[in-house]
């Protein structure tokens, strides 16, 4: 029960994935796919010739004051710095704090989302989009961004959080850093991973090595930086033996 609110209108995620007791989505659901369409075209478009990014999340409950805002918008500042834009989801709270961060000296986005009772953009983007569909949203944020930094938030901020991990668990998606910051808020989810998803065998040992966990903005900048040399090492060895092997076999 929603207590002290209106019931919502519905949402375009909302009415594309319900169909109880409804033929509707026989007639519609076509002219849905070219909509959804056009929001992967209008997406790409625009964040095609972003740029090396990161990918700020946390709730949009944590207001000017909170700590937690103080050091999203300091993770902001160091990370347009080092040479990335900022992604957020263009909301209150940690993603206007991130924006704000990155706004001051870099390039500052917002991909937002269609809910019943969300807020409109921040004022601290250079670039900002709103999608209708969720699904469309989180391509974006995986496909642009070269890193994942996640500070306390909500289910959302969850969301994001675990299909990040699973992408990078299953090789979905090139393995990337995903920086927890908040040691206080986040120590006991990964207790929980070794304590009891690791003991009871339904992951393995080395998965919780996926996260990076800190307190410290410049740490946070630092284990990315540091995250993507060494990617980019590998990867010049690995195309020096690949064309070494090459060259073996002409």
């Amino acid at each position: 029960m929603l207590r002290g609110r209106a019931l919502p209108e519905s949402t375009h995620d909302q009415r594309l994935l319900d169909t109880r007791g409804s033929v509707d989505w026989l007639h519609q659901d076509p002219w849905r796919v070219l909509r959804i369409q056009s929001e992967f075209v209008e997406g790409f478009g625009l964040l095609a010739e972003l740029g090396p990014a990161v990918s700020v999340f946390g709730s949009a409950r944590l207001r000017p004051g909170s700590r937690y805002y103080e050091l999203a918008e300091r993770v902001g500042r160091g990370l347009v710095e080092a040479g990335y834009a900022v992604i957020t989801g263009g909301g209150p709270g940690i993603m206007e704090a991130g924006n704000k961060g990155a706004n001051e000296e870099g390039l500052s986005v917002g991909l937002g989302i269609e809910l019943p009772f969300e807020q409109e953009l921040n004022q601290h983007l250079d670039i900002g989009i709103s999608f209708r569909y969720f699904f469309v949203r989180k391509t974006m944020f995986i496909k642009y961004s070269q890193a994942f930094v996640v500070l306390p938030g909500g289910f959302g901020t969850m969301d994001e959080l675990f299909e990040a991990l699973t992408l990078v668990q299953t090789g979905k998606i090139t393995r990337f850093p995903i920086v927890l910051v908040g040691r206080e808020f986040w120590s006991p989810l990964l207790e929980w991973f070794r304590g009891t998803l690791t003991a009871e065998g339904v992951i393995s040992p080395d998965d919780p090595d996926l996260l990076y966990l800190t307190d410290d903005p410049d740490e946070v900048v630092h284990m990315i930086v540091e995250a993507h040399r060494e990617g980019n090492r590998r990867r010049e060895e690995r195309a020096a033996v690949e064309a070494a092997e090459e060259e073996a076999g002409t």
